[in-house]
Parts: C-alpha cells; structure tokens; sequence
C-alpha cells in the first residue's frame, strides 16, 4: 500500500508539506545567495574562503537543513525501493547525464574558445569552467570535506528533493490540482504532466542547461511512467549527478555545479 493512500484523508495537507517543503526550502537558500552572495563576495587573494565564494558556506547549510526536513517527514515517501528498477535507474541516469554533459564535451572537441553565440550557446555547448571551485581551499582536509559535502548535496539531497517534488508531488497535481490530486496513480501518463513538470525542470535550471535538462527530463518521465516506482527516479538522479561530479572534478568544469 503506498504512503499516500494509508494517510487518512485529514492528513493530505501533511503530504503535501512534505513533498513541497524540502524542495521550497532548498530553493529558497538559492534565492537568498542570489540576493546576499553579491555583498559578501570579495574575489581577492587575501579574502577568507567564505568571501571569495559564499556558496561554499550556504550550500553545506542549505544541504543540512533540508536532509533535515526530508528525515522529518521520511515516513510520508512512497519510493518502493526494488533492485530492479534501481539497476534500470542507473542506466537511464548515466545516459541521461550523457547527453548533459554533451555539449560542453563537444566544446572541446570542436577546439573553440571564448563565449559561444547562437545555436550553440541555446544547446550549451560552453566552456562550463567558472563555478564552485573546492581549490578555494589549501588544506587537504578542507579541500576534502567541500568536496564531500558537494557531493553531499548533489547526490543525495538533490536528487531526493528534486523527486519527491517533481515525480511525488507535481506530476500528480497536475493531474487533478481542482481535486484530491493524491488519490492519482503515481507514474500516470499524462501530456499535461510531462509538458510542464518537463518544462519546470527546465527552468530551475541556466539557460546552458536547459537542452540537456530537455532530454534528462523526459528520459526520467519515461522512467517515472514505465516503472511506476519513485525509487528508480531517485537511483537515476543520484547516479546522474554521482557521474557529473566526478567529470566535474577530473575535467574542471566547475560551472556544470
């Protein structure tokens, strides 16, 4: 029996709250460095590490607070868990991050510099190298921990945050948000849903991500639809961005984080 039906009616507002809260919070810490990161950042060799990038502090505290909601309300997720569509997750992750990753691949096998323009620039075919950059630190052991708490945030908190909402939440309310949208199936077919969760995850993302966030979408839709397991969408995110990380940290296109 799924999380959603063995909740009594009475309690659908705790659903609710548990699958949007964790991904509303996450985004508001992103809105906040957006608003404050500018006054604190200082790009100057001297500057300690959190003024020459505040994302360094704001993302390890964004990631602590909301694994904090999502083990507050882990008892209101449905993920099925099952090796197989876990197996199937993995697959459909690596090849979905494939063709992220892409573009900015193709970047330096056509050997262009400098900003590109048009077409290319719309599919993110971009040097990606300006971004958070664990080199900010000296010390080893700092250097590992912002690395592992990077990891951290992409692999685990992300990719629960982002499926719980997407796939747990949204995808059902787009089906029926004038009724009780938790009594639909979860994984239904629906153009609706595809077209504006798709759409959506499109958006909270840079305009250079928006191609390949076009195709990992749908790929996880597809999955979402055939499986009907949230499980697998969460295994398939988590390898996705296990896989870009570590291209990330061999290649240094921190701008892909």
């Amino acid at each position: 029996m799924s999380t959603a039906r063995s909740i009594s009616a009475p309690d659908t507002g705790l659903l609710t709250r548990a699958h949007v809260l964790p991904l509303a919070v996450f985004m508001g810490f992103m809105l906040l460095l957006q608003l404050v990161g500018g006054w604190i950042e200082w790009r100057h060799p001297d500057a300690p590490w959190w003024r020459q990038d505040p994302a360094h502090f704001m993302y390890p505290l964004q990631s602590l607070v909301a694994a904090v909601l999502l083990v507050r309300y882990w008892r209101c997720y449905d993920f099925g868990w099952s090796w197989k569509w876990s197996v199937v997750g993995v697959v459909c992750g690596a090849v979905g991050i494939g063709f992220w990753l892409l573009p900015t691949t193709l970047y330096e096998v056509l050997g262009l510099s400098g900003k590109t323009e048009g077409v290319l620039r719309w599919l993110g075919v971009a040097d990606r190298r300006e971004g958070f950059d664990p080199g900010v630190f000296e010390h080893p052991l700092a250097y590992g921990a912002a690395v592992g708490m990077r990891f951290f945030r992409a692999v685990v908190v992300v990719a629960l945050v982002e499926e719980i909402f997407w796939r747990g939440f949204l995808m059902r309310f787009v089906c029926d948000w004038e009724g009780d949208y938790w009594q639909q199936p979860f994984g239904r077919a629906d153009w609706r849903s595809y077209g504006i969760v798709t759409l959506m995850f499109m958006l909270a993302h840079g305009p250079l991500d928006w191609a390949g966030a076009l195709v990992y979408g749908s790929i996880t839709y597809g999955l979402c639809v055939w499986s009907k397991n949230l499980g697998a969408c969460v295994v398939m995110h988590a390898t996705a961005n296990l896989v870009m990380g570590g291209y990330i940290m061999a290649y240094g296109k921190f701008g892909l984080w």
